[in-house]
């Protein structure tokens, strides 16, 4: 799936993967056993902005039945005791995902990824350009991936309460922008 998008002036898009996890170990996977068959997903942009014009960051909430607590933040490890709603972020970032689980158990997964900016590199702001969501649900053992499909402002919207009950210190603007 290709999504476009504008950021200071210049088109870009984001080309959205997802695919079955036939490689946990050459992946990297933290629990390789656990995340085998399940759904990865790489979101890769393109972006003709240098420096800070394509400085940019996914954020990430994820619902899943087996947590039961709705869609909550899933910022990388590294990041979760830190004061950031970024998952990734940099220049043109990679977005990267595959999860696991330890047990197999008939679930639901869900991400709802967004393409978000910081308007200044110097107040916390986030403003999101675009959203998708992807998962996969496993039902008596057998693992069925959720394709990615676009999302609307008013998803983002949705999730406004939880990220800013999350990130207290941190402005989330509504809409895309």
């Amino acid at each position: 799936m290709r999504l476009p998008f504008r950021l200071r002036g210049v088109d870009g898009t984001v080309d959205v993967e997802v695919a079955r996890n036939d490689d946990a170990v050459g992946l990297g996977c933290r629990f390789p056993d656990g995340a085998r068959d399940l759904a990865t997903c790489t979101a890769v942009i393109e972006h003709a902005g240098r420096g800070y014009t394509s400085v940019m960051g996914w954020v990430q909430l994820v619902e899943s039945t087996d947590a039961g607590s709705g869609f909550a933040p899933d910022p990388l490890g590294f990041y979760r005791d830190l004061d950031v709603p970024y998952a990734w972020f940099g220049v043109r970032p990679t977005l990267f995902d595959a999860p696991s689980r330890d047990l197999h158990e008939d679930m639901a997964w869900v991400a709802h990824s967004f393409l978000c900016f910081s308007p200044t590199m110097v107040t916390r702001e986030v403003s999101a350009m675009l959203g998708f969501s992807w998962g996969f649900d496993i039902r008596s053992g057998r693992v069925t991936l959720r394709d990615a499909a676009p999302l609307t402002a008013a998803s983002w919207d949705g999730h406004l309460p939880r990220l800013s009950g999350a990130y207290s210190g941190w402005r989330f603007t509504p809409g895309f922008h």
